[in-house]
């Protein structure tokens, strides 16, 4: 690919220094042959940059894909004790993806890409320039609120409740913690003691040989208790009129066990279908019988991970002192989002009224939310995907904690959603790209990526949708349209404009979300209800607030 494009420009230039690509009529004066001389200079100047910088991009993806090709191809060579079979590893795994096979996930001891970047001081630099942005807003509320209400009231002593950090907006967001916990814990004895030693019971008690009647009963029971763990739950937070924060806690866990126990019973499936009883030679593969250990669920249950495997790789030793300082960020990071929706959120939509919805209005609040919306998206991907993914990986001792990958230099989008959550990305890949791939060939992989779109749109429209009290969706639309759209968009995007091109995508879209989903929070607090509750929860009230009984 590299060397045509080569060839390309190398042609391009050629033509540049053959004709000029100037025509001349008549004679020339000394004058105007200097001129296009250094026009025909300049247009071979652009053109060998041009050729320098596009080689240099494709190489670099070239060879950075050789690079994990190899990695991966070692780590199996060592997983499976092939150290010397290294050739005839290499062609079966070239066979194999000749012949449509797509890759495994491979998990393998590896840090986090900030904890390597945070060891260089440039990084390190960036990551106090946020600490010190943290700073100047706490200083910011404590210096704004005592000169403003100390001038209204001719008293400048300094208090909590009077500065405004008595953090009622954290204690309201977190609110009936109780109640959360006692959910957790029911959903997590479900899957402990319904899903191992049902699926236990089934895998040892089968016959062996081709799939029976007894087999679909068994699938439709499994079908039915993830609907179900879908459904109860959400009841319980619509019942219970659990706060934004305390609902995105008990959906996320939800949707956490309903994905690990899709991957728990999805590779065990086959293996306890192939497993021939008393026969060992047979089960080479399952060295535990039809079913793993019970030791291997529970691990899998609480690892950073949604992909299963029966091992993964460990680290030798728990450094607590880096558990606390992920838990700390954590913690830091909570209030910095505090800070931000306290200052720039709500302030600007606590007062919804109609100037909120005329266009001028809605335009500007876009523009307004897209700094706090994109410090919220930082924020939530620091605090989730780095520091508390990696705090469970020392406490647990799992070794790969490659959580993210370097979204930041991604110049397509196909690349930003691959390495943006590469935990729940490889769950998407391994059980429902490479499912739908499998089921209808490889001639209808854009059916395959289409459905992981849909399902990644419906997942967090569905979290949105539960914790905010109400369905609007513009998350869903921007995902599996706009976002799926510029997938083909970026296809080919070597140039590094295109990263520019991508921020400024996620600048907007985040605008967006922020603006849209503030506007119809305060607007079904402020506005009165008009619709029956069902009709009411999918109608925006933005949309069809009476503003004259707020008035009135």
């Amino acid at each position: 690919m590299a060397k045509k494009m080569a060839e390309e420009n190398a042609h391009g230039l050629q033509e540049c220094l053959g004709n000029g690509d100037i025509k001349q009529h008549g004679v020339a004066s000394p004058v105007q042959n200097r001129a296009m001389k250094e026009v025909n200079l300049q247009r071979i100047r652009d053109q060998a940059q041009a050729l320098q910088g596009e080689l240099v991009n494709k190489l670099n993806s070239e060879l950075n894909e050789l690079f994990d090709t190899f990695i991966t191809e070692v780590e199996q060579i060592e997983q499976n004790g092939l150290a010397g079979n290294w050739q005839k590893s290499s062609s079966m795994s070239k066979q194999k993806i000749k012949e449509g096979h797509l890759p495994d996930k491979v998990y393998v001891t590896r840090r986090s890409v900030l904890t390597e970047l945070l060891e260089i001081n440039h990084i390190r630099t960036i990551y106090h320039i946020f600490v010190a942005i943290l700073i100047v807003f706490s200083l910011n509320t404590v210096v704004y609120d005592i000169i403003e209400k100390g001038s209204e009231t001719g008293s400048y002593s300094l208090s909590l409740s009077r500065i405004g950090l008595s953090f009622d907006l954290i204690s309201w967001a977190f609110g009936q913690y109780p109640k959360v916990m006692a959910l957790w814990v029911v959903m997590h004895l479900t899957t402990l003691l319904l899903v191992y030693p049902l699926f236990y019971f089934w895998s040892t008690r089968r016959k062996p040989g081709r799939v029976r009647v007894q087999d679909y009963i068994w699938l439709s029971a499994f079908v039915i208790y993830q609907v179900a763990f879908l459904v109860l739950p959400v009841t319980f937070v619509f019942e219970n009129h659990l706060p934004p924060a305390s609902a995105v806690i008990v959906v996320t866990e939800q949707l956490r066990l309903v994905m690990k126990v899709h991957a728990f019973v999805r590779e065990n499936i086959p293996k306890a279908l192939r497993y021939k009883h008393g026969k060992d030679e047979d089960n080479a593969e399952n060295k535990d019988g039809p079913c793993p250990d019970f030791s291997k669920y529970l691990y899998f249950l609480f690892a950073p991970c949604l992909v299963y495997r029966d091992s993964y790789p460990r680290t030798k030793t728990i450094r607590w002192n880096y558990v606390v300082s992920n838990f700390a960020q954590v913690l830091a990071c909570l209030f910095y989002t505090y800070y931000i929706f306290e200052r720039f959120i709500v302030p600007v939509f606590r007062n919804f009224n109609e100037d909120h919805v005329t266009p001028k209005r809605m335009l500007l609040s876009v523009f307004g939310c897209m700094l706090p919306g994109t410090l919220c998206l930082f924020i939530a991907f620091f605090a989730i995907l780095h520091s508390w993914l990696n705090a469970f990986s020392e406490m647990l001792r799992f070794g790969d904690r490659l959580f993210y990958k370097d979204w930041w230099n991604s110049t397509t989008f196909a690349n930003y959603y691959r390495t943006w959550n590469v935990v729940v990305h490889d769950w998407l890949y391994s059980y429902i790209y490479k499912d739908f791939y499998y089921l209808f060939g490889p001639r209808y992989r854009a059916l395959a990526m289409g459905m992981v779109f849909f399902i990644s749109a419906v997942f967090h429209e569905f979290i949105l949708s539960v914790s905010m009290g109400f369905f609007y969706p513009v998350l869903y639309v921007m995902f599996a349209g706009a976002g799926f759209g510029f997938i083909f968009l970026t296809d080919k995007g070597v140039s590094r404009s295109w990263n520019v091109f991508l921020w400024v995508a996620l600048f907007i879209g985040d605008g967006v979300l922020m603006c849209t989903y503030s506007m119809e929070w305060y607007a079904r607090r402020t506005c009165p209800v008009v619709n029956e509750p069902f009709w009411d929860f999918i109608i925006p009230r933005s949309w069809t607030c009476d503003f004259t009984a707020i008035k009135s």
